[in-house]
């Protein structure tokens, strides 16, 4: 071996792409665990339970009777604790915290579980120069995340009793895209497209279907924000209607779609609509490709009639914490199986069954 080849940089093996790429599985994983544990978050009231932003500090929990005192101090003086929960107890404010604390350590553990690796995989050369910029842009985008988490909480502090809908879903929001762009790249990692791999007219119309499940996924956040779950809780019907009772009581007219619980709650169910409509559609128009874009296809199809029904069941039982958790970690599901669908019709080496082409 010369000193040449001795010194230089290793290069990525295949191998150490799949080693990446179900590094940024985990990643994702945890992204959802977060996203859930947000979700618990929000309807058990924990949201607002810790009142600073301390990012590094606020990693160590309370550990004595001073410091309890002293968190519990700062949560008395927010309208949430003065308008709904006036004479809590110590313990019933140590059940709230521990929520809102773990979905902040999740934040905390992913940007950990991220950046070591990450190094290290730079350092094998299993992260190649091309793709170092794109790591870097996920990791700031995850700190981003954690600002926009807290610019969220800040608008329940002062005046409201509760965090703002509107910074709730953008904080999902840009966890989804977060999450989107990290389920992605683990894809490419783990199944590379071929130099003749072809890309289906299908692929275009999954990508639209993924951000059709994204879409509904933030009306989902609306709908969590205003505690539009908690009524309506007739279907197919909307307590005998087809649509809600006065949906346009509020000026401008169009405010009615992001602050009328009942219009909010209608604009989710026709969303599922038509994610439904569109995952068969998509499964119809691709019932000639075989493979893993037959696999992933069966997949969105499969989920959808799960989510479906779990949204159906959420509504009628009054929104159980259990099956609320359970429809977002689903509708995260049905998000995967999308983006799945749709890489692999946009990069399969043949996407089309040759004996039925």
């Amino acid at each position: 071996m010369t000193a040449a080849s001795a010194t230089a940089a290793p290069r990525a093996t295949s191998s150490h792409r799949k080693a990446v790429g179900w590094w940024l599985i985990v990643i994702a994983l945890m992204i959802a665990g977060m996203v859930v544990v947000g979700g618990l978050t929000r309807l058990t009231g924990s949201g607002l339970s810790i009142t600073q932003w301390q990012p590094v500090s606020g990693v160590i929990p309370p550990l004595n009777a001073h410091d309890w005192a002293v968190e519990f101090a700062h949560y008395k003086q927010i309208p949430q604790y003065r308008l709904e929960n006036a004479g809590m107890s110590l313990e019933q404010f140590k059940g709230i915290f521990w929520w809102e604390w773990t979905h902040r350590l999740l934040g905390r553990l992913i940007g950990l579980v991220f950046l070591l690796p990450f190094l290290y995989f730079v350092w094998r050369g299993a992260i190649g120069r091309r793709d170092i910029p794109r790591m870097v842009v996920l990791f700031a985008l995850g700190g981003l995340q954690g600002f926009v988490g807290w610019w969220m909480v800040e608008s329940g502090l002062e005046t409201r009793v509760s965090v703002s809908q509107y910074r709730l879903a953008i904080h999902l929001g840009v966890a989804l895209i977060l999450f989107v762009a990290i389920v992605w790249t683990a894809f490419e990692y783990l199944r590379p497209k071929f130099a003749d791999a072809t890309t289906s007219p299908l692929a275009r119309w999954a990508k639209g279907f993924a951000g059709l499940v994204y879409i509904q996924m933030l009306l989902g956040a609306l709908v969590a924000g205003l505690h539009a779950g908690l009524i309506y809780n007739t279907w197919p019907s909307m307590d005998g209607r087809a649509f809600p009772e006065a949906p346009f009581f509020s000026q401008p007219w169009w405010i009615n779609f992001f602050e009328n619980p009942g219009l909010v709650q209608f604009d989710h169910r026709v969303g599922a609509y038509l994610v439904a409509l569109s995952a068969l559609t998509l499964w119809i128009a691709g019932r000639k490709m075989h493979g893993m874009a037959r696999a992933s296809g069966n997949a969105v199809v499969a989920i959808m009639a799960l989510q479906i029904a779990l949204g159906i069941t959420t509504l009628l039982l009054q929104a159980p914490i259990v099956l609320s958790a359970l429809h977002q970690f689903t509708a995260l599901a049905l998000l995967t199986a999308a983006l799945w669908h749709a890489y692999e019709l946009s990069g399969a080496r043949a996407v089309q069954s040759p004996a039925r082409a």
